[in-house]
Order: C-alpha cells, then structure tokens, then sequence
C-alpha cells in the first residue's frame, strides 16, 4: 500500500482505546504500539510532517497495518506488551531477557539445608531468594556468607558425609564449624542457616543485634570461650560490607530510575535502595529510540520488572509516562502488593531519583565517545579500503585442519567493532580435501550464504565486509564465490608477518593496504584474526580428541608433540601405520618408533589379554 492508502485506511479507525501493528511487505510485524485514540495516533504515522530519521524509516518500511480495539487503556496496555514479546518487532524497544538474573536455593525440608544457584525459581517446595544482578556478584557474596557464619564451604553432603573423612582445613582455619564431624548437630545447622536467610533478606542488622545479645549473655554467665566465638561471628558480619548489601539488593524497597538519551545512544539506569542505602545497579544501553521519553520510560519500567521477577513497592521516575496509572495497576496486580510509581519533587527521594539520571547520562556519554571512536575507525577502514561504506557489521573467517585431517572453518561476527558471539557459526568440511584450504574457504561461504539465500534466519542479516584469513589469492577465492550468488559485498584478505602477527590487509585483485598507519585499526583487525582462528581451533582440536588421541596417545613413548610430528610428516593415522621402522625413525627416536612399529603389529590376542 502506499502512503496515501494507508493514511486513508487510518481515517478510518474509530477514536477509542487500541493497539496497531505495522507490517512490511513480507507480512513481518516490524512495530507496535498502543494508543487512547487509534485514529489520531496511527494517522500521524502517514501525514507528511517532521519525524525523526528513526520514526520516517520505520514508515517507509510500512506496507500494511492491522488494529485490536480494547475497552480501555489499561487493556490496551496489556495486549501491546503480549504482541512486543511475541512478535519481537525491529523497530520497538526490546530489553533483552538473556542476562539470566540469578535466583538461591534452599530446601529447608531437608535436615542440612544446602545452597544452588539456578536460573529460575521452581514450584518444588523449595526456598528461593532473588532475583539477583549476576552470577559473580551472588557467588562471592555467599562465599562471604559463608565463611562470617562458618557454613560449609567444601562439596562434602550432609548427612551421609558426617564422619567419613577428617575435617578440612577450614576448620582448622576457623572458617567452618566441622559440620562433617556431627558435632555442631543438625539443629545447630538449621539455626545457622537461618542466619544466613536473615542476611539475605535484608535483615543483617537484626541479626547482628541477635548475635551481640547472646555475646553479652554468654560474658555475663561467664561463658566467655562462647562470647569469643560470638565476638568473632560479629566482626565477619560488620565484614560482609559490600557483598552483603549486592546480595539484598534483590528485595530492595525503593528502586530509582533513571533515563538519558544522546544524539546516538540512549541509557536506561535502575538503582536498588534499602533503608535509603544504595545497594545495587542495573543499566542497559540502547540505539536512540524514536518514541517521546515518556512511552520509552513506560516500555523499558514494564519489560525489566516483568522480567526482573520482583518489583519494591516504591519506583521513582524522572517523568510520569502518559500511561503511568495502568502501568501501576499492572505491577500491582503482577506482584500482588501495591507498587506506586513517584516522580519526587524534593528531598532524599528526589536525590535518588537525579543520581539515577545523572548515571545515566554519565553511561549515554561514554557509549557515545566510543561510538564516535569506533566510528572513526571504520570510516577510515572504508576510506583506505575503498569500501562502499563504513563496515559496522564484518564477518571474518579461517581455516583449520592437522595434518589435513578434521577439516573445519569458523566464521565470527563483529558488529561496531565488538564481538557478537551469538552470531558466531562453525564448519566441519563435507567436500574440501585435506589441506586444501582454497576449497574449504569456498565451501565454508559457499555454505553460509546458501542458508541466508534459504531463509534461515541464523544466517542474516549479510554483511558489510568478509574478512577472510590469508592473502589475496584465498580473498580471491571467496569473492568468487560471493559474486557466484549475485552480491556485491566487499572482501578483503587479512595477512600475517613471519612473526604470525596481522600486518595488512590484501584485495583480490592482490593490492595491499598496510595498518600501520592507523594503530586502532590495526589493533581491531588483529583482534578479529586472532579471534577467528581461536575459534577454528577450538572447534578442529574438538573433533579430533576422541579420535586422534584414541589411537597415537596410547602408544608408550608418543605424547603431544610426538604425534604432532608424526601426522605431519604421514598425514594421517593409517598412513602412520603403514610406515616402516626406518621411515619412522627419520621422525622419532629409535626407541619410539620401534613402539610405534610394534603397536600397529600387536596380535589381536595381546589386545584382548590387555582388556
């Protein structure tokens, strides 16, 4: 449809409550939104007018819309979240839900409780605490918890462990009870176990409090080999510090959010506070999105505490979104507690509130000068190159193989000169000959643009820039290849020194484009070759652990570098095999290779009488 259709067909939505969905021409949903009035709201898109370059590419893509009335704003708000999480539109604001925040598990059913760090919280009967801003963060805050309340820190199980083996040194380093001993008992476990719950939910100063009233019942008894232990429990409490408060972060009370949008780059910023004490950051940076402050407010506040899995009961913004009461409502309801959204005026909360934002502004500016500097790089890559256009997306490959034997190529992916490991794809050769590099790299492209011409959606978006490991001849090869399937995409050879370190650049046609020149650009470009071979080295020394070490490491005398030796004088397993005592001894020592000779002349029997 054409501008001028679709700007008819909007004026004729009603004026009530909805959300539309734009398609392109493949019927791919690339936006949604949602608004109080459809037909105002959606014939805005199709009026000639000043949208932003974001906005105005997003509607020349436009070839049809569809549109779901809803009774109410709120309705309206629920369905859009639905259709964005399905349909993972282009030109929508997505937070991405694969950092995977962690959640603890205990099951206190059990007589000695133990701890799991997992992915999600289950409905087994189990306890679960999250969720928490990382991995790392969380581990080290439980081995810090850990060791002020002397839990076990080895992988010994309780109780079918108790009294198998003598303590650990823990023990004897007064970081663990012995709990393997028995003695302190189950009951005593539980207890302490419940300590650590306390610190985990926040509630570290009540325990401290508990811990100095027995200190100070115990020195008035007397007891004071009991008050020394409590006095040193108390210390590793004061201790915890900072990995105590990252790990309560979880069940803050006040969350503060900030946001900052630059020229290029936006900053989504969400500061955890208890009792007023900052415990915890999150931050997500984002393209400069299209939409007004307050519709990305309220799309970045909805997606991360849907996802996040908890929600305080109090969330300070810099702004109030349009839709702020439904988005309240809809934590509300989510988090069966009542969540209030607060833009603060004054005092400590508004304090709160400008640190997120100015957090925020200090992310969007640092994104931004790298940006600018990753910019510079490769429009000076594109201008030397002679390149259509600087590179933002480059694909780099190489070849790996022993001896010609478990033939494989890597292809890794850089966008905006980083690394983007999703993307990465691996080859094990089906057509190429050993050794026969030329063919592999053929075959490898050959491969990766016949599933992008297929559809398969691993495979796109294409590239700016193929990068291919070698010099023009193997650039030449590819290009070939590339040319075959009608694109125009650039390739360029990377070249090494003697020193086997990246040192220019080669067309097909066999010109040369030195990096020394330019520092950052050699510096990208040697990383990109490292990274890729890394990558085919991995993926080839796989293949042939099971099956090159299964034979050769076996024969006495022949280790690593020795069986290096021999694939590449004989070029594979059964040719070694073959080989005479003398050819082997033009390799190996006389001693080894009589091994060698021998083990490839064993009787079957001996095998047997071995097994």
């Amino acid at each position: 449809m054409t501008r001028d259709e679709l700007r008819e067909k909007a004026l004729a939505l009603p004026l009530q409550p909805g959300v539309y969905i734009m398609m392109d021409r493949r019927g791919e949903v690339i936006y949604v939104g949602k608004a109080k009035k459809l037909k105002n709201r959606v014939v805005s898109y199709f009026r000639e007018g000043s949208h932003s370059p974001k906005t105005e590419a997003m509607v020349s893509h436009v070839d049809s819309f569809d549109v779901i009335m809803v009774r109410s704003e709120f309705e309206a708000l629920i369905t859009e979240n639905q259709l964005i999480k399905h349909h993972k539109p282009r030109y929508n604001i997505l937070l991405k839900d694969d950092k995977g925040y962690p959640y603890l598990r205990t099951d206190l059913r059990q007589p000695y409780p133990g701890w799991k760090v997992v992915g999600r919280p289950g409905s087994d009967g189990a306890r679960y605490l999250g969720p928490y801003g990382s991995r790392t963060t969380l581990f080290a805050a439980l081995n810090a918890v850990k060791k002020a309340l002397r839990l076990p820190q080895c992988s010994r199980r309780f109780p079918a462990d108790i009294g198998r083996e003598r303590p650990c040194l823990n023990r004897e380093m007064g970081l663990c009870e012995g709990w393997c001993t028995g003695t302190p008992d189950a009951e005593a476990y539980r207890a302490r176990i419940g300590d650590a719950l306390l610190v985990f939910e926040g509630k570290s100063g009540q325990l401290e409090k508990q811990v100095q009233g027995e200190m100070e019942a115990a020195a008035e008894a007397l007891d004071f080999e009991k008050a020394a232990v409590l006095r040193d429990r108390l210390r590793a409490l004061h201790s915890l510090g900072e990995k105590q408060l990252a790990v309560s972060g979880a069940v803050a009370d006040t969350d503060a959010v900030g946001f900052f949008r630059g020229a290029a780059k936006a900053c989504f910023v969400v500061l955890h506070y208890i009792g007023g004490k900052l415990l915890d950051k999150d931050m997500l940076l984002l393209p400069s999105p299209m939409e007004e402050d307050g519709e990305v407010l309220s799309a970045l506040v909805r997606q991360y505490y849907l996802q996040r899995g908890v929600c305080p009961r109090t969330v300070l913004l810099p702004l109030m979104p349009e839709d702020g009461e439904e988005l309240e409502r809809l934590l509300t309801e989510t988090y069966a507690h009542k969540v209030s959204l607060h833009v603060p005026l004054r005092g400590d909360m508004r304090i709160r509130a400008e640190t997120a934002r100015l957090n925020a502004q200090q992310e969007t500016e640092r994104a931004t000068d790298r940006e600018e500097k990753v910019s510079g790089i490769l429009t000076w890559l594109a201008e030397a190159a002679g390149l259509p256009g600087p590179p933002r997306r480059i694909e780099a490959y190489d070849v790996s193989h022993l001896a010609g034997e478990d033939a494989v190529s890597s292809m890794t992916v850089f966008a905006d000169a980083r690394p983007l490991k999703r993307d990465y794809r691996r080859f094990k050769m089906k057509e190429a000959g050993g050794g026969d590099d030329y063919g592999s790299m053929r075959e490898t492209l050959r491969r990766r643009l016949t599933e992008y011409s297929e559809g398969n959606e691993r495979f796109a978006p294409l590239p700016d820039l193929f990068l291919i490991d070698g010099g023009s001849v193997h650039a030449s090869a590819a290009e070939e290849v590339v040319r075959s399937f009608g694109l125009e995409i650039p390739v360029l050879g990377m070249v090494k020194d003697d020193k086997h370190r990246t040192r220019a650049l080669a067309s097909p046609d066999g010109r040369e484009l030195g990096l020394e020149g330019n520092p950052a650009a050699f510096a990208l470009i040697g990383r990109i070759q490292e990274e890729t071979h890394r990558f085919a080295i991995e993926y080839q020394r796989s293949l042939r652990k099971g099956r090159i070490g299964s034979e050769l490491d076996k024969i006495p005398g022949v280790g690593e570098k020795r069986r290096g030796e021999l694939l590449k004088r004989f070029r594979s397993v059964k040719a070694v095999a073959a080989a005479s005592e003398e050819e082997l001894r033009s390799v190996l020592p006389a001693s080894a290779a009589k091994s060698v000779y021998d083990w490839f002349r064993r009787e079957p029997r001996e095998e047997q009488e071995k097994a």
